[in-house]
């Protein structure tokens, strides 16, 4: 009986999906989570994922012009674990206005961002985290 497969072909299934690495997460994979910037605070200023998640993130300014800016190094430094898709300079998110950033969470650890567009008195507590899970 012939096989419906070439060997090289099922060679390669079998590499594939024995390989142990990560998998790509799917686009229907993506979370969207909704963020709050407001005088001095994201809400949530604490955002927890799984591993190898593609994450959107939907921030709105409600009060005034805020802006958007997360390290791709994790908290305390190593390589980069978050796969940036927008862009990594400051995002300036204008009073009433939002934007929606978007990355991979490659690798575990906690990822700072914070507001880059001053707001007033406080500016420098703005701040917020992302925290990628195994």
């Amino acid at each position: 009986m012939r096989s419906l497969f070439p060997g090289s072909l099922l060679l390669a299934l079998t590499v594939s999906l024995s390989s142990g690495a990560a998998p790509h997460p799917s686009p229907d994979a993506t979370r969207v989570v909704n963020v709050t910037a407001k005088k001095y605070e994201f809400d949530p200023s604490t955002i927890r994922v799984k591993q190898g998640t593609k994450v959107q993130l939907k921030i709105t300014a409600t009060d005034h012009a805020h802006g958007f800016k997360i390290s791709d190094v994790p908290d305390g430094g190593g390589k980069p674990g978050l796969v940036l898709v927008s862009s990594q300079d400051c995002v300036r998110i204008d009073e009433g206005q939002s934007t929606t950033f978007e990355f991979v969470a490659q690798n575990p650890g906690t990822y700072s961002f914070r507001c880059c567009v001053h707001c007033g008195w406080h500016h420098r507590a703005m701040k917020g985290e992302v925290v990628v899970e195994p």
